[in-house]
């Protein structure tokens, strides 16, 4: 037990190393690229080795790469010993230091301090790593001529003198430490006197996950008709089964057709001790309490794809570790990513997550409180579907995605060269839309990833989707679009009335609904014309739609130019000078030219009314799809070459950047609290950011670039885009790629985790906006 060590104060002792030192060896890479990034050495055990730690680090490092490109590189130093040693992939693995050998750390220690790449070295601590040899270990460290970060992994409290110290010292080695829960926190302030202000909680990583039925994962597995609880990890006497298995008696009294799943073989370091002895004890004890045909061992490193499925399928998740002073565990993370509902004993992880409903606590040990619990739960579809929903919420912000973005902000205020954190542009899943996609057409809402087909459809939403959908087609020539394209088409289409305009509305039943006559509909029949128009230009005849179709949307256009010009909604005037303009590209019609002259008028109307010093815009207030305004005018321009559009579009759009940038973010107007003219910006709503707002935004940035190309334009359309990303004022994604889906806002506190197709469709166009579209 690390309490039983002893171990003297070490004193600044650099030469301990450097004296026994050889000649350095310089690490050589095959890119040279990587070579003059910065680069990030993360010190931890490693796959393949099989343990919680090397599983973290894996997972972090995977989420560093995957969120982020050309600004660092991650490297691993993997930490062995005499009786645990592995091949490891060269791609990630640099170094391997063996604790248990002293020259390892001489080593090691030479070729950190020689790589004048490595920037900075993140140690990912746990006291079973260093025992016996703390004092090599903290050398080791001082040693080192680079930044340290040093995560905790575990804080344990009323330490002995000889831990105080030990932990003390690391403490005041490392540059910044990170812990994952609060209670780690607090016990490093109050136990060991720590400086707060060194210390960063970054919750342990969760996986995003594409939520499927119940029902269809249970049926994949042979489970259907059966009520599941399950555990995972690696098995030993800490997981303490045996306290599920001494409750499933009188869980079976009220739940016959109840299963255990025991995901997870024997721990490796017990099982190099003892064997399966552990598991066969379990064994027994199930056969002891006539529970054969109610537990089930899958007793395997199962791959992270079957986990997540078998936590999704469980009714409910047991975690019965009996260690007060376990900080945090992976299995925990597991189970709530996948929206498990949770019983657990009080270890400070489950304390602070099940909070408020979110989960059920139980004392350690106590089988019968366990019973209690579980029968309550299952007894209880709606307490469990609560549970499941609070849970997702609540753990949003510890994905993976997010925990690399709080590590990355780390690292940028640790090393010494100034670093810019540039944004990997995810690639172009379609996936969400699809599932979002009837063939009646796309549908308005989402509970988390699943289709809330009650919430039916709109015009709004199927126009944009039909925009973005006809781009990914030209873009990709992906014959599976054309199906969706159709249906979006026919959909607008159907919504158009005799008299030229277009209802809103549509229930699951395809009937249209009283919203219809409660809402002005002035917008969503800006954004049909505006798609219309789209596809009609992008579309060929013949080729990708046949020319029935396209004479339908030619036609609807045209008998909707008459009721238009009684428009007032700026937005609406705005989307439709760009659907007319779209129409017009293949017409190339004086009629419409003049039209669009029309309606642009209207937004110079606006402007000249409203606009003063200060104030260059066209209502006294800036509210949502501001972007489109000025970036109709400069299509205006486009199709009548008047400068004055030009002009008028320029400058407006310039006054909208200036309230919604600063030098590396966006910030979008709030939907919670619009920005009046002469009000004090610095009392704004914070959150009420929506995806749509960021993009258009966007799409307006693009056509400005296209004519102003050395103003920057195209340097804050990539600011923009990183807001999907997580570069925003919660520092968290919005765009999921587990799901392809788009989260439906960025709230004070929090990040709406529905993902709906406004959102979907809006992050989609604005991903397509960097691509290059014939």
């Amino acid at each position: 037990m690390i309490s039983n060590i002893n171990i003297k104060n070490p004193t600044n002792n650099k030469s301990y190393i450097d004296k026994k030192a050889g000649l350095r060896d310089r690490i050589s890479y095959n890119d040279n690229k990587l070579k003059r990034l910065p680069k990030i050495l993360m010190l931890s055990t490693y796959s393949p080795r099989q343990c919680g730690i090397a599983t973290y680090t894996h997972d972090l490092k995977n989420a560093l790469d995957n969120t982020y490109e050309n600004c660092f590189v991650t490297k691993i130093c993997a930490i062995e010993s005499n009786e645990e040693s592995h091949a490891y992939n060269k791609e990630d693995v640099d170094l391997v230091l063996n604790t248990d050998n002293l020259e390892s750390f001489i080593s090691i220690s030479n070729k950190i301090n020689a790589d004048e790449d490595i920037e900075l070295v993140m140690v990912q601590h746990e006291f079973g790593l260093f025992k016996n040899n703390e004092e090599a270990f903290i050398n080791f460290l001082r040693s080192l001529n680079k930044p340290i970060t040093l995560a905790f992994h575990t804080v344990l409290p009323k330490p002995n003198m000889a831990l105080e110290t030990y932990v003390k010292t690391l403490a005041s080695i490392a540059k910044v430490i990170t812990v994952m829960t609060k209670s780690s926190f607090e016990l490093l302030v109050n136990t060991y006197g720590i400086d707060s202000k060194k210390i960063e909680i970054i919750p342990h990583g969760t996986h995003l996950v594409k939520h499927k039925k119940k029902s269809i994962l249970k049926e994949k597995y042979n489970l259907l008709g059966r009520k599941v609880i399950s555990t995972f990890g690696f098995l030993g006497p800490g997981k303490s089964i045996e306290t599920t298995l001494d409750a499933l008696p009188d869980i079976i009294k009220e739940h016959s057709n109840i299963i255990f799943l025991v995901i997870g073989k024997t721990h490796p370091t017990l099982f190099n001790k003892e064997g399966s002895a552990y598991m066969h004890s379990l064994e027994r004890k199930v056969e002891a309490l006539k529970l054969k045909d109610h537990v089930k061992f899958i007793n395997e490193f199962v791959p992270l794809s079957e986990l997540l499925e078998y936590l999704q399928l469980s009714d409910c998740y047991i975690f019965t570790s009996k260690d007060p002073n376990q900080a945090v565990s992976g299995t925990f993370s597991y189970a709530v990513s996948c929206g498990c509902p949770i019983i657990s004993t009080p270890i400070p992880h489950a304390n602070e997550v099940l909070q408020n409903g979110n989960g059920v606590l139980f004392d350690f040990g106590n089988s019968q409180q366990l019973s209690k619990e579980v029968n309550k739960l299952l007894n209880n579809k709606n307490l469990r579907n609560d549970m499941k929903l609070k849970g997702l919420h609540a753990s949003s912000a510890t994905s993976w995605e997010n925990a690399a973005i709080a590590h990355a902000h780390v690292f940028s205020k640790e090393i010494k060269k100034p670093l810019t954190l540039k944004y990997k542009k995810p690639q172009i899943n379609l996936d969400h839309i699809k599932a979002m996609t009837t063939d009646v057409g796309i549908i308005q809402f989402s509970i988390i990833n699943t289709p809330d087909l009650n919430s039916g459809y709109t015009v709004d939403d199927n126009a944009r989707a039909l925009i973005a959908v006809c781009e990914h087609y030209k873009l990709t020539q992906n014959p599976s679009d054309l199906k969706l394209i159709k249906t979006y088409i026919n959909f607008i289409l159907k919504c158009q009335r005799s008299n030229g305009l277009f209802l809103n509305y549509v229930d699951k039943d395809k009937k249209f609904t009283k919203q219809n006559d409660g809402e002005n509909l002035e917008d969503a029949n800006g954004r049909a014309i505006w798609s219309l128009g789209n596809a009609y230009s992008l579309m060929e005849e013949a080729i990708d739609l046949d020319i029935t179709l396209l004479q339908n949307m030619k036609w609807a256009i045209n008998q909707f130019q008459l009721p238009m010009q009684h428009f007032k909604s700026p937005r609406a005037i705005a989307f439709i000078i760009k659907g007319l303009y779209y129409f017009n590209t293949k017409l190339n019609s004086k009629k419409i030219t003049s039209s669009i002259d029309n309606m642009a008028n209207k937004l110079v109307d606006l402007y000249e009314f409203h606009s003063e010093a200060n104030w260059n815009w066209y209502e006294p207030y800036l509210t949502y799809a501001n972007g489109v305004l000025p970036e109709a005018l400069l299509f205006a321009w486009k199709a009548t070459e008047k400068t004055k559009f030009k002009i008028i579009a320029k400058e407006s759009f310039d006054f909208l950047l200036s309230k919604t940038f600063n030098e590396d973010s966006i910030k979008v107007i709030c939907n919670q609290n619009w920005l009046i003219k002469g009000s004090d910006e610095k009392l704004a709503y914070i959150g009420g950011e929506q995806p749509i707002d960021v993009t258009y935004t966007i799409l307006a940035l693009k056509q400005f670039n296209f004519i102003f190309p050395l103003e920057g334009y195209d340097t804050q359309m990539e600011i923009a885009f990183s807001w999907f990303l997580g570069n925003n004022q919660l520092k968290q994604i919005i765009y999921n790629p587990c799901t392809g889906g788009c989260h439906d806002g960025l709230e004070t506190h929090n990040v709406n985790l529905n993902q709906g197709a406004e959102s979907t469709v809006s992050y989609l166009l604005a991903r397509l906006a960097f691509e290059e579209i014939a």
